[in-house]
C-alpha cells in the first residue's frame, strides 16, 4: 500500500493546491537567472544605495525611525508578539490565536499553556524574532512539539500559533508617509506553495528531480523530506514541498500588483492607520480568496514585518534584474524618507552599536533554529 501524503489538513474542509489564488502561469520560466543567487551576490547594489541614502538623511540607522512603535522600526530583532500587541481591539479578529513561550519551556508546561489558551494541534511553531521563514514548522502532536522545543536555541522566545487552514497566502506591502492622509499598497506578492504530482511509478525524489523548478531546489527539499524520498505517489496525487511562505525556503512568489484594486488599498489603509505609528511594512496574510483582501473577511494576518520587510514580488521569475533593483531602490528611498520625517517629529533612531548587536544576534540565532518545513 502506498504511503499517503502527510500534509493533508486535519480539518474536513480540505483546500486544493493554490485554491483562492489566480491560476499559476505554467508557461513562465521556472526561475529567473538571479533568483537563487546568494545574498552576497545579489544585494551589494542595494547596500551601496542604502549607504548613499543614509548620508543624505542623517545616518545609517535613520530607517529604524520609520515605525516608531516597533523595536528598531521593525528592521531586525523585533518581537512578533510585541507587534501583535500594537493591534487595537478592532483588529484582533485578524490575528490567529497566538501564544508566546520561553525557549526553556518543557513539553508539559507548553501543552498546559496551549490547553489554557484553547490552542489545539496542529499548530505553527516559529521564533518570536526570526525572519525569512527561519525555524517555521507545522507541529502535529506532542511528540513533534517536544522535539522542536529540545532543538531550539535558548536565546529567543517561541511562538505557538493557530494553524490557519487557508491555502492562499500573500505579502501586502503598505507605505504611508507621516505627512500623508492616505497610504498605498507598494507591492502585492502572491505566494504559491510548491506541489509535485505523482505518476504512480516515480519516487518523491525522482519527481523532484524531474520538476523544472523543484530540481533546482533539491538542496532545500531533500533534507526536509528525507524520510519520504522513497515513497511513490498515486497518479495525480499532490505532494506539498514547502509549508512556510518564504521564498528562500522554496515557495513560489508571483507579482500580484495587477490585482491591486481601489477597494484593497482602502481596506489596508484603514487597517494600517489603526496601528499606532505604523507607516512602512508588509502584512503576510492567509486568506480564502482574492476578495478577502478587499473586505478582510476570511483572512488572517500571520505576521507584520516593518522596516526590514522586502517587496517580495521581485522574486517572480518574470522580473528582470534591473526591475528588481529599481523596486528595492524605491523601497529604501521610502523607508529612509519616512525615518527622516519621523526624526523631525522627535522620534530617535536606534544607535549603530545596538543595531549591530541585533544583526549579529539574529545571524547567530538563525543558524541554530530548527529546520524550516
Amino acid at each position: 500500500m502506498l504511503q499517503q501524503r502527510t500534509d493533508t489538513p486535519e480539518d474536513p474542509k480540505e483546500y486544493r493546491p493554490h485554491q483562492g489564488l489566480p491560476p499559476l502561469d505554467d508557461q513562465a520560466q521556472p526561475l529567473s537567472f538571479f533568483e537563487l543567487w546568494p545574498r552576497w551576490a545579489f544585494y551589494p547594489p542595494v547596500v551601496f544605495y542604502a549607504l548613499w541614502l543614509s548620508a543624505k538623511h542623517g545616518g545609517l540607522t535613520t530607517l529604524t525611525a520609520s515605525n516608531p512603535s516597533m523595536k528598531n522600526g521593525g528592521f531586525i530583532g523585533d518581537s512578533k508578539t510585541e507587534v501583535y500587541r500594537l493591534f487595537p481591539e478592532t483588529l484582533k479578529q485578524y490575528i490567529p490565536l497566538t501564544l508566546s513561550i520561553k525557549a526553556t519551556t518543557d513539553i508539559e508546561q507548553a501543552t498546559a499553556e496551549m490547553k489554557r489558551h484553547g490552542l489545539t494541534f496542529p499548530i505553527i511553531a516559529k521564533p518570536d524574532s526570526g525572519c525569512r521563514g527561519a525555524g517555521v514548522q507545522k507541529i502535529h502532536d506532542t511528540e513533534e512539539l517536544d522535539h522542536y522545543l529540545n532543538n531550539f536555541p535558548v536565546t529567543d522566545n517561541i511562538i505557538l500559533q493557530e494553524y490557519v487552514l487557508y491555502e492562499a497566502e500573500a505579502g501586502v506591502f503598505y507605505i504611508r508617509h507621516p505627512n500623508e492622509d492616505k497610504g498605498h499598497i507598494f507591492s502585492l506578492t502572491l505566494k504559491y506553495f510548491p506541489y509535485i504530482y505523482g505518476d504512480g511509478q516515480s519516487t518523491l525524489k525522482e519527481l523532484i528531480l524531474k520538476d523544472p523548478r523543484a530540481k533546482h531546489l533539491s538542496h532545500v527539499y531533500f533534507p526536509r523530506h528525507q524520510d519520504k524520498l522513497d515513497i511513490i505517489l498515486d497518479q495525480g496525487e499532490p505532494f506539498r514541498l514547502s509549508f512556510a511562505g518564504a521564498h528562500s525556503k522554496g515557495t513560489i512568489f508571483k507579482d500580484g500588483n495587477a490585482h491591486i484594486t481601489p477597494a484593497m488599498e482602502t481596506f489596508f489603509d484603514t487597517l494600517s492607520k489603526q496601528i499606532p505609528e505604523f507607516y512602512f511594512g508588509r502584512f503576510d496574510i492567509r486568506f480564502e480568496d482574492m476578495r478577502s483582501l478587499e473586505t478582510g473577511e476570511n483572512m488572517k494576518i500571520i505576521e507584520l514585518n516593518g522596516a526590514g520587510a522586502e517587496a517580495t514580488h521581485i522574486w517572480d521569475s518574470k522580473t528582470s534584474l534591473l526591475k528588481a533593483y529599481d523596486t528595492l531602490f524605491k523601497q529604501f528611498k521610502h523607508v529612509y524618507e519616512i525615518g527622516a520625517k519621523n526624526k523631525k517629529r522627535g522620534f530617535k533612531p536606534e544607535s549603530i552599536p545596538t543595531l549591530w548587536k541585533h544583526i549579529c544576534d539574529n545571524e547567530n540565532n538563525t543558524a541554530q533554529y530548527p529546520p524550516t518545513h
